[in-house]
């Protein structure tokens, strides 16, 4: 047979289309991905509930694209014996964290579910993936707990943010309980970061686009 019997309908056609159209397509489609990114990422800023977050960072350097800060949140280890949550998640499993304000009005973790399973009302929910579950022995995570308690670390996709070149390393420098992060959360449970504070005062606001 002949390469062109070999080919496929689908091949044949698009073997058709000349090389600069096609370039041209692909450019198109990949600016169209981007563009849906970032009117997504807009929509969450304009319209998500608003939480903050207490947060300890950390500045890896990366000279190609600026600095950036690398974030750990309080709420990033979750103490499932304290809230009464699930023990026998599976690592990467999809779950929904439920959150309020705190007193010092920073959010905390109240519940966390099964992505799909209902949800209770009043609170902020962020959607994650399940990360390994392990005992706590106290003074060796993050979490406030009791030698015993099941605990499991969780990302948001919230843990690195962008700075002005050379801001990085005075939020590294700055004492942790210092700084905040206010997110905005979309009722998929879709976040993005909306704004970074020193001693309550916006640092850093990022823009909708």
């Amino acid at each position: 047979m002949t390469g062109q019997e070999e080919m496929g309908p689908v091949d044949r056609l698009v073997g058709r289309i000349p090389a600069l159209a096609r370039a041209g397509l692909a450019a198109l489609v990949l600016c169209g991905l981007v563009l849906a990114m970032v009117v997504e990422r807009a929509a969450i800023l304009r319209d998500g509930a608003t939480i903050r977050l207490a947060t300890l960072p950390v500045d890896p350097r990366d000279l190609f694209r600026g600095d950036y800060v690398v974030l750990d949140y309080e709420i990033s280890t979750i103490n499932l014996t304290r809230i009464g949550a699930a023990a026998d998640l599976r690592r990467d499993e999809p779950i929904q964290v439920g959150v309020r304000a705190g007193v010092n009005g920073q959010a905390e973790v109240v519940r966390v579910v099964r992505a799909g399973q209902p949800s209770e009302a009043g609170l902020i929910w962020l959607g994650s993936k399940a990360g390994s579950v392990m005992n706590c022995i106290r003074g060796s995570v993050g979490a406030s707990c009791s030698e015993g308690d099941k605990v499991m670390r969780v990302r948001y996709g919230l843990e690195s943010y962008f700075v002005p070149q050379g801001g990085g390393r005075a939020i590294e420098t700055t004492q942790a309980s210092r700084v905040e992060i206010l997110a905005a959360v979309n009722a998929a449970g879709a976040s993005a970061i909306k704004a970074l504070l020193i001693d309550g005062k916006t640092v850093y606001n990022e823009p909708p686009y």
